[in-house]
C-alpha cells in the first residue's frame, strides 16, 4: 500500500452531521403518536419532544433549541397560530410545518405564503416532502426568511377576519390590506418579491409568472386568487391571463378581430381582451 493510501486510511473520518431536532405540538394523542412513528423513519431527524398544548411547547422551546416544529393549527385554549406568531418574531425562528384538518381551499393561504403544511390524516409522501424542504432550507440558513413568510401569512389572516358587528363600544375591524410582497419558495430557499418591482403577471395554470426587470419568477397561486389581494390602484386585469402594473402602461395597439396588445415601459407586450379594453383605455387616460 502506498504512503498516500496509508495516509488516507489513517485520516480521521469527517464528523457526522448532528441530527436535526423536531418538536411535535398537537393536543390529540393519536396525532402525536402517528407523527412520532412517521418521524422515526428519518434517521437525520431527532424527536426533541411532544407537547399537547401551546403552553407546554413554549416552555420546551425556551429550554432547548429546535430546528422544526410540526404544529397543529386548531387546539383548545391557544391555537398553533398563536405560537407561530411568537416564534416568527425571533431572529432565527425554527421552521414550521403546520398540521391541519382544513380543506384544500383553506390551505391555499399556506401555499400562497410559501409555508409547508400537512393535512390530517398525515400522508407519508407529503411528510417526506415537507422534511426534505425543511432540510434544504436549514442547509441554506433560511430561518429568517421563513420567519418573514410566517409574519406575512399571519398578517393576511388577521386582515381576512370578518369585521365585528357595529354597535356601541365595538371597534370596527381594520379593512383587509392589499399585499405588498410575495414570499416565493424555490429549492431550499424563500425569496421575498416586492410587488412594486413586478411589471406584469401572467397566468400559468395554478401558478403565476411574475415578470420583473430582467427575470421571471414562478409562484404557486392561481391568478384569480392573487388578483383579489392586489391593490387596484396599482394593478389592472387586462386579460384572463394577464395583470399589469398601472405605472408600466405605455401604448395600446389594435390587432383586429377584437384583439389588442399592450406595450409596457419595460418593453414587454401583453395581450388585452375586448372585455377589458375599455377599462384599460380609461386608466391610460387617467395616468
Amino acid at each position: 500500500m502506498s504512503a498516500a493510501a496509508n495516509a488516507d486510511a489513517d485520516a480521521p473520518a469527517a464528523p457526522a452531521m448532528p441530527p436535526l431536532r423536531a418538536l411535535i405540538v398537537d393536543d390529540e394523542e393519536p396525532g402525536r403518536v402517528n407523527l412520532r412513528y412517521a418521524l422515526a423513519e428519518y434517521p437525520c431527524w431527532h424527536l426533541a419532544g411532544e407537547c399537547a398544548s401551546v403552553a407546554a411547547a413554549r416552555a420546551l422551546l425556551a429550554a432547548e433549541p429546535v430546528d422544526l416544529v410540526l404544529l397543529d393549527v386548531q387546539m383548545p385554549q391557544e391555537s398553533g397560530l398563536a405560537l407561530a406568531r411568537e416564534l416568527c418574531q425571533l431572529a432565527e425562528p425554527p421552521l414550521l410545518v403546520f398540521v391541519t384538518a382544513f380543506n384544500a381551499y383553506a390551505v391555499e393561504a399556506f401555499e400562497v405564503h410559501a409555508l409547508d403544511y400537512l393535512l390530517k390524516p398525515i400522508d407519508d409522501q407529503r411528510l417526506a416532502q415537507a422534511l426534505e424542504r425543511a432540510e434544504a432550507m436549514l442547509a441554506q440558513r433560511q430561518r429568517a426568511a421563513y420567519g418573514q413568510a410566517v409574519r406575512a401569512f399571519l398578517a393576511a389572516q388577521d386582515a381576512a377576519r370578518p369585521a365585528a358587528p357595529g354597535g356601541a363600544g365595538q371597534a370596527a375591524a381594520p379593512a383587509a390590506e392589499h399585499w405588498r410582497q410575495l414570499n416565493v419558495r424555490s429549492v431550499g430557499r424563500i425569496e421575498c418579491i416586492q410587488l412594486d418591482q413586478v411589471h406584469w403577471i401572467g397566468a400559468a395554470g395554478n401558478y403565476v409568472e411574475l415578470h420583473l426587470a430582467g427575470r421571471l419568477v414562478l409562484h404557486r397561486v392561481p391568478i384569480g386568487l392573487l388578483e383579489r389581494h392586489l391593490d387596484p390602484q396599482h394593478f389592472l386585469r387586462v386579460h384572463r391571463g394577464a395583470i399589469v402594473r398601472v405605472d408600466q402602461l405605455q401604448a395600446l395597439a389594435v390587432l383586429g378581430d377584437g384583439n389588442y396588445e399592450l406595450s409596457l415601459l419595460s418593453g414587454a407586450r401583453v395581450p388585452v381582451s375586448e372585455r377589458h379594453v375599455q377599462a384599460l383605455r380609461q386608466r391610460m387616460a387617467d395616468v
